[in-house]
């Protein structure tokens, strides 16, 4: 059974999507720890929440970039 080279890319596309929003939300979970470990409520929520919005934002630029240069 021979596998579509679109399907393939089609794959790889949605990984790096879920690995984005996996970025995204994964600072803020840590901010959110740290603030109950530390008791810091709710500063390191509000810095993890930018640094992930930021970093995945960042990627997928880089992300879409890629895509419009490989469909020229």
């Amino acid at each position: 059974m021979a596998q579509d080279p679109k399907d393939a890319r089609r794959l790889g596309l949605y990984m790096a999507m879920a690995q984005v929003g996996t970025e995204m939300v994964m600072p803020a979970v840590l901010g959110l720890l740290l603030d109950l470990y530390l008791d810091w409520t709710p500063w390191a929520l509000i810095v993890g929440t930018i640094l992930g919005l930021v970093g995945g934002l960042y990627h997928l630029i880089a992300i879409m970039k890629q895509l419009n240069k490989r469909d020229e």
